[in-house]
């Protein structure tokens, strides 16, 4: 009883403002790290570390099949035992160091043959998939129990998502004047520093971050989730497949995270230009301020719908009018950068909806193995996107350090234009499926809200 009651009167604390500071710096500094690897990774290991972008593309794919079964035992883990410092918190607090030596070491040039630079490169790379993602799942699911709040759960996901966004933009920002500051080294040397520079940046934001979290919400009864609860929970919610589905064809977008560095370099010879999307990307994050305004007015569904057909709009007139102009291309990527600064969070949120839904078949809350499925898909859209640009360049003949080809330049002109438009049409169709909206959500809460009242009146 006393449990019940303490649980009711946290569920009405506010979360402060230091809290969402910090949960805002714990994703701005893990950000550090997936942008570092998920727009400088390919690049490095073809121009760098020498191995072949089709070498790459095997890495990122195989990498994928690993975490497959890595991500569920994570979450279902995560799921089914609670840390000394709450069911989510503690992983918080050690996995930092963690994600950031895993980061520096893919950054390494070790001294070997090219197939041991490969296999150097496999290991590296899945050993920080696996541990990036024991820190992205706790933190993601951990918004669901800091507030009981749903107003407060969404405004965690947009700040988390400004966090995120936010930390990949910085790190084409910082990264490019990090590697020019240091240009009297190699090039092997030049990333080396910059990364660990930017990584140990990040590890401090994470730490800060997670030193700040509280969680508030916990079950109204004790009961132990088993791995049977947990799998139970997870083939119950069928709308988180949708979502999920909607979210893979983030990887369309993230070709353009992927191969910007080449369209830079090759297509404009501008590589100064890097640190300017990097800050176009930053700045456009904070467009997810408007997002709260708009869910007040209209389903976060038409929203995304929205989003998706000025992508694709956009889009198709910048592929006519081509990358003559350089101000033109600015503004379309800005443009760009900022509708698909709107789509992460609203997938955030709708997994966030899920949980209860999914609660409400089984009884169990089971947040971790929800988020894992975000985590999960976020990687499997940055190895696709890595992938897949691998396979275009050695289709369309790129030879790295070298005066490229019109077929060429082409190829990764057509990369960066339309197939981010294909991903929107792709989204734009399953989303006119989907039908687990607000209205559908406030029924749950409902549902839940008795239950906890039923369970109140008994426990006296």
């Amino acid at each position: 009883m006393e449990n019940i009651i303490k649980n009711k009167l946290e569920l009405n604390n506010s979360v402060s403002l230091q809290e969402y500071i910090g949960y805002f710096c714990y994703g701005f500094g893990q950000c550090f790290n997936y942008g570092l690897v998920g727009t400088f990774i390919l690049f490095f290991y073809t121009d760098v570390l020498g191995i072949s972008a089709a070498a790459a593309s095997i890495i990122f794919l195989i990498a994928r099949v690993w975490d497959a079964f890595c991500n569920p035992v994570c979450a279902t883990t995560m799921d089914m035992r609670r840390t000394k410092s709450g069911k989510f918190k503690g992983y918080l607090k050690f996995m930092p160091i963690f994600v950031t030596i895993s980061t520096i070491t893919c950054f390494l040039t070790p001294d070997l043959s090219i197939d041991g630079k490969i296999m150097y490169a496999a290991v590296t790379y899945i050993l920080w998939g696996t541990l990036y993602t024991a820190s992205d799942i706790p933190f993601w699911s951990v918004s669901t129990l800091i507030s009981g709040n749903t107003r407060e759960k969404a405004n965690l996901a947009c700040v988390a998502n400004i966090g995120v966004a936010g930390g990949i933009g910085t790190s084409s920002i910082l990264i490019p004047l990090l590697l020019n500051a240091l240009s009297g080294h190699s090039m092997a040397t030049q990333y080396f520093i910059a990364v660990a520079i930017f990584s140990g940046l990040g590890f401090l934001l994470m730490m800060y971050g997670q030193s700040t979290i509280k969680e508030r919400v916990a079950p109204l009864k004790a009961e132990k989730v088993g791995f049977k609860d947990v799998m139970s929970a997870l083939k119950a919610n069928r709308h988180l497949f949708k979502i999920l589905a909607i979210f893979i064809f983030k990887f369309c977008y993230d070709v353009v995270q992927s191969i910007i560095v080449y369209f830079f370099t090759y297509n404009l010879g501008r590589t100064e230009l890097l640190a300017a999307f990097g800050i176009i990307s930053t700045a456009c994050a904070l467009g997810i301020l408007v997002l709260p305004v708009l869910t007040k007015k209209f389903r976060k569904k038409d929203i995304f719908i929205g989003v998706c057909a000025l992508d694709i709009l956009v889009r198709i007139i910048w592929y006519f009018i081509g990358y003559s102009d350089l101000t033109i291309v600015m503004i379309i990527l800005t443009i760009t950068a900022f509708l698909n600064a709107l789509t992460i969070p609203c997938v955030s949120m709708m997994i966030q909806e899920t949980i209860e839904y999914s609660e409400v078949k089984t009884g169990k809350r089971c947040e971790a193995v929800a988020f894992s499925g975000q985590t999960f898909t976020g990687i499997l859209a940055v190895a696709l996107a890595g992938a897949g640009t691998g396979l275009l360049l050695t289709m369309v003949g790129y030879v790295p350090n070298q005066i490229q080809t019109n077929y060429t330049l082409d190829g990764i002109f057509l990369a960066v234009c339309i197939v981010p438009a294909i991903g929107s049409l792709c989204r734009l169709l399953l989303l006119l499926s989907y039908s687990y909206t607000e209205d559908e959500h406030k029924k749950d809460l409902l549902i839940l809200e008795e239950r906890a009242n039923a369970i109140k009146l008994n426990s006296k």
